[in-house]
């Protein structure tokens, strides 16, 4: 795995920021933006993912990262059971549902994934130059 500067060049902080794109595209019409309890509570997941993963990764100690990595993942699962509310209600047509539903399992995946790693690859940080070997 090559070295990670920036939380921006984790992957699935990648797809992370890609779904949520997504989602505040399929939010923002129609009966779904009318619901603003169901729309606001999958961008907030949506945006938890993302945050989650920078908010570990600057944290700079390695369980405080996994924890955080935790959080992410179990947002992006908290986003795919409210893409099933949004389908069943007829805010999502199938095609939008499974587009949501594959980045986020794609996101979950990469996740952990990327936990695994950190739990049994060892780890170097140092503050200086912001150089992280993960």
């Amino acid at each position: 795995m090559p070295t990670i500067i920036r939380f921006e060049d984790i992957e699935a902080w990648k797809t992370a920021r890609e779904l949520t794109h997504m989602v505040y595209e399929l939010t923002q019409h129609g009966e779904f933006a009318r619901d603003t309890s169901l729309s606001d509570q999958m961008r907030r997941a949506s945006v938890s993912i993302m945050s989650n993963i920078a908010e570990g990764f600057e944290s700079r100690t390695q369980p405080l990262f996994i924890d955080y990595l935790g959080r992410a993942k179990a947002s992006a699962g908290e986003l795919r059971a409210q893409a099933y509310i949004s389908m069943d209600i007829g805010y999502l047509n199938q095609i939008e549902f499974s587009q949501v539903y594959e980045l986020c399992d794609k996101c979950s995946r990469q996740i952990a994934r990327f936990m695994q790693y950190l739990v049994q690859q060892p780890k170097s940080i140092r503050d200086e130059g912001i150089n992280y070997n993960v």
